[in-house]
């Protein structure tokens, strides 16, 4: 299993906007082969970013996502933002899960 962090940061005025993409998203991911969950994880700390975690059976898994017409079409609608709500760019990690 792998995890998956997308560590986005979003300026405080955005922060309500940013969660409300993810609270009515497409859900396109959930139906994907390996797929396992998405949490969105708020900063509790002010210049935190948010991040969006998801848990994969597998890398092939979720590099099948990232190349499907699903993943094209939900991040089509992610728009919604104007570029400006975001105040530095995104950082992608990718981890084995060794323990539960």
């Amino acid at each position: 299993m792998i995890s998956v962090a997308n560590r986005i940061h979003v300026k405080l005025e955005y922060h309500d906007a940013f969660e409300a993409r993810f609270r009515d998203r497409a859900g396109l991911v959930d139906g994907m082969p390996g797929f396992i969950a998405n949490h969105v994880l708020r900063p509790t700390r002010d210049g935190d970013p948010f991040v969006v975690l998801t848990f994969w059976e597998s890398r092939a898994a979720f590099e099948a996502w990232t190349t499907s017409d699903a993943f094209r079409q939900g991040h089509a609608r992610s728009g919604t933002l104007p570029k400006d709500a975001f105040s530095g760019p995104n950082v992608l990690e990718i981890h084995e899960v060794v323990a539960r």
